[in-house]
């Protein structure tokens, strides 16, 4: 699976609008774990599945990888098996189009079904070609704003924080804050707003009005502390789709797939997730009343964790009370419990919460593997 499929030509040298099939097109007898790697090499966020005809079998989606990580789904299946949990749901049968249409047809299509890629047959239906959003409108900004919460004290992280905001901690050569709003603008964020409260004035003093930084900044601080998301009650209401990121988190999340992940459920309100597995250092015996039943030996218990990442539309936004202390769990609580749309994106890119010592320094360690957004 890690290879391209044999007697597949690039399609890139008849013109830059087609993706490479030699990097997308795999069979389904390949292996899950080996696809999500092929995936992440080709970096179209998707695959299509053929036969040995080149016929179309199937597609897998960055979207779909992150659905089977939430269902647990064992990685050394082979990709068939996937295609397979795909039968009878929306994400079943994939929008295609003849070669050798009008890049008009081809955005049209994109953007009538919320698309970012598609497949593209021949007269005998087989894959051709490979159109993505991306090729068709390149360098297009994101259609969402951005909120960074860097209000918080930064306790745990004493004294390093005692005469410097956490947000603003280095890691390598640039304050956390900094590779976020970084990461942000190379994602085509154009409109960042800060929340601040502790020391906000040397966050202000460091970054400005945003221009020297590539984007457009504002401010909105606390006069006391308002939890994990009440900072957002002082800011209006917005008309479009909020990222909201937590100031103290280093990680190489693809924010335009959470976006299109978000659209794609037609969520109000989606949650970033990591996975975190607790090692029980003990045999837990399994027990009905007096009466044992079974027995695990150390099991490894997995959970999935808030990512303090976070896509809001203005539905939910209103949910968050104007200048008192709410807390991002309140909110999907409320959010919940009016029944609004609301889902999980698992993050399998890397991630960390600088939120101790321990992690200060291993993220010391990490960014020197990482390029300068």
């Amino acid at each position: 699976m890690g290879t391209p499929l044999p007697g597949i030509v690039s399609q890139m040298g008849a013109s830059t609008m087609y993706a490479d099939l030699s990097k997308v097109c795999v069979q389904p007898t390949g292996l899950l774990r080996e696809a999500m790697l092929h995936m992440d090499r080709a970096g179209y966020g998707i695959l299509l599945i053929v036969d040995e005809a080149r016929r179309l079998v199937g597609t897998i989606t960055d979207g779909d990888v992150r659905r089977a990580i939430l269902a647990n789904m064992d990685l050394e299946q082979p990709v068939s098996v996937l295609l397979a949990r795909k039968v009878g749901t929306r994400f079943a049968k994939p929008i295609t189009a003849p070669m050798g249409q009008d890049r008009g047809v081809y955005l049209s299509l994109l953007k009538q079904h919320n698309l970012l890629h598609l497949p593209l047959l021949d007269a005998d239906q087989r894959v051709a070609g490979l159109v993505t959003m991306d090729s068709l409108v390149p360098d297009q900004a994101l259609s969402l704003q951005a909120v960074v919460m860097a209000g918080g004290r930064g306790s745990r992280l004493h004294p390093l924080t005692e005469d410097t905001p956490k947000p603003m901690l280095r890691v390598g050569e640039r304050p956390v804050l900094e590779i976020i709003i970084g990461q942000l603008r190379e994602a085509g964020i154009k409109q960042v707003t800060v929340t601040t409260h502790h020391q906000s004035e040397k966050i202000a003093e460091h970054f400005g009005d945003g221009k020297g930084f590539g984007i457009e900044l504002s401010y909105a601080e606390e006069d006391r502390p308002l939890g994990t998301v009440g900072g957002l009650g002082l800011l209006e209401i917005p008309k479009e789709t909020t990222l909201v990121i937590n100031g103290d988190i280093l990680t190489q999340v693809d924010f335009r797939a959470m976006l299109a992940y978000h659209k794609e459920h037609q969520a109000d309100l989606t949650v970033a997730v990591r996975r975190y597995d607790i090692k029980v250092p003990y045999g837990i015996i399994e027990c009905e009343g007096p009466l044992v039943r079974g027995v695990s030996e150390k099991p490894k218990l997995g959970f999935f964790v808030n990512a303090g990442i976070y896509l809001l539309e203005p539905a939910v936004y209103r949910l968050i009370p104007n200048g008192q202390r709410f807390d991002m769990t309140d909110l999907i609580q409320r959010a919940v419990q009016e029944r609004h749309m609301v889902i999980s994106f698992p993050v399998r890119e890397y991630w960390l919460d600088i939120g101790q010592r321990e992690d200060y320094e291993q993220a010391q360690e990490e960014v020197k593997r990482w390029g300068s957004p």
